[in-house]
């Protein structure tokens, strides 16, 4: 089958038929459209790259019971609910949504006692009993990322992979983190704290 040149009506019905490439190529098709419309809203990379993941993993494992009949629209409907849920779910918790931790207050007051020390270290223990239970590859991309500072396609080049596979790996491994760091602003906030924690340690 030429996938390229094949309909969404085509590929989605070899996608029923457990057909995974054609589901990538569905994905490769129509992930920007959806990342595109999320963005448009929510305005975080990280939030939107989860719902586009949790958007197609849906699809495939639900392919033999959806009945998608215009597949674009479907997904430009599901990004919208999921938006919307997001949005709603924000507006009710304590976690702020931090793009670029670089942006943040000089972060050299968290370490002007012993009780802020403590607290540091006790984050770094919470966040690295939470790493080990990720797969090892999403581990070592959060890590590259968050700690080394590495962009993502110094982590694409690195790893031999896609720009893309580095984006999924660090919004999975985000929308993993957060609900256990709710009392804090985000977890890019606690990898920055953990980062200029070891450099003191140096």
């Amino acid at each position: 089958m030429n996938y390229p040149q094949q309909t969404d009506e085509d590929l989605f019905a070899a996608v029923k038929r457990h057909d995974k490439k054609a589901f990538n190529q569905l994905y490769d098709r129509y992930w920007e459209v959806v990342y595109k419309k999320a963005f448009s809203y929510l305005h975080d990379t990280e939030t939107c790259m989860g719902i586009v993941n949790d958007i197609f993993v849906n699809i495939w494992e639900k392919r033999e019971v959806l009945n998608i009949i215009t597949f674009k629209n479907y997904l430009t409907s599901a990004a919208r609910y999921r938006v919307y849920n997001s949005i709603k779910a924000s507006s009710t918790s304590p976690l702020k949504y931090v793009e670029d931790y670089e942006k943040l207050d000089d972060l050299s007051v968290v370490y002007n006692n012993a009780e802020s020390n403590f607290q540091v270290d006790e984050l770094s223990t919470d966040l690295d009993k939470l790493l080990d239970k990720l797969p090892a590859r999403c581990k070592e991309i959060f890590l590259l990322s968050r700690v080394s500072q590495l962009t993502n396609a110094e982590i694409a080049e690195r790893l031999s992979i896609s720009k893309r596979a580095v984006e999924n790996q660090i919004s999975l491994a985000v929308k993993y983190l957060k609900p256990h760091f709710k009392h804090y602003p985000t977890v890019l906030l606690v990898a920055k704290l953990i980062l200029v924690h070891a450099k003191l340690r140096q």
